[in-house]
């Protein structure tokens, strides 16, 4: 059972983020404000839930929470300033978002940093562990796989509907034989050598 809160009289917002490891599109964040004492059965990490799962769960984290909030970093940010700093300013644009100021953050992992005046823990397998973080999992990771699967439309060569982006077998062969997209991230390695399809 995860634990529903790390302190008993701060607002806390739990934050992660979906898409680090990806070879191309954005990286997402959710920022979620639970209600203090909250339960649920079946929240957990999104990496052990189903895609039924988690889109049956984002929908009653969205309707239980107190607040939430999406944010997301494009590719060209990614490469200008690296996936490690885009994932730590997409949380932080999340938390801004939120309607209600926390006075903690959960962070899932081992690092972050921020410009905001806010606490932080960080918390690693945070998602496993409480929550917040976990609803927090479940927003990033299937707001993601929505918007890889609209780019997929634009660019089905890459089966983005499947893979969301990660670096599968499929994918590095359409690399291979297609070259890149606009939503590729130039600074990853994507393969030796590369044509550019734009």
């Amino acid at each position: 059972m995860l634990q529903s809160h790390y302190t008993n009289d701060l607002i806390e917002a739990g934050c992660d983020e979906a898409g680090r490891g990806c070879l191309a599109g954005p990286v997402f964040a959710a920022a979620v404000i639970l209600p203090k004492g909250y339960h649920h059965p079946f929240l957990n990490d999104s990496k052990q839930l189903s895609k039924v799962q988690r889109e049956r769960l984002r929908k009653e984290v969205e309707r239980d929470s107190i607040a939430f909030a999406i944010s997301y970093i494009g590719e060209q940010t990614i490469d200008e300033i690296n996936i490690l700093n885009a994932s730590f300013m997409a949380m932080e644009e999340a938390v801004k978002k939120l309607a209600l100021k926390p006075e903690l953050l959960l962070i899932d992992g081992n690092r972050f940093r921020t410009s905001l005046e806010i606490p932080y823990h960080c918390i690693v397998k945070g998602d496993g562990k409480f929550l917040s973080i976990a609803a927090a999992s479940i927003l990033a990771k299937t707001y993601r796989d929505d918007f890889m699967e609209k780019l997929h439309e634009l660019f089905p060569v890459y089966r983005w509907n499947e893979n969301k982006g990660y670096p599968t077998p499929a994918h590095r062969k359409a690399i291979s034989s297609q070259g890149i997209s606009p939503y590729h991230r130039v600074s990853f390695r994507l393969q030796p050598q590369l044509k550019i399809l734009f």
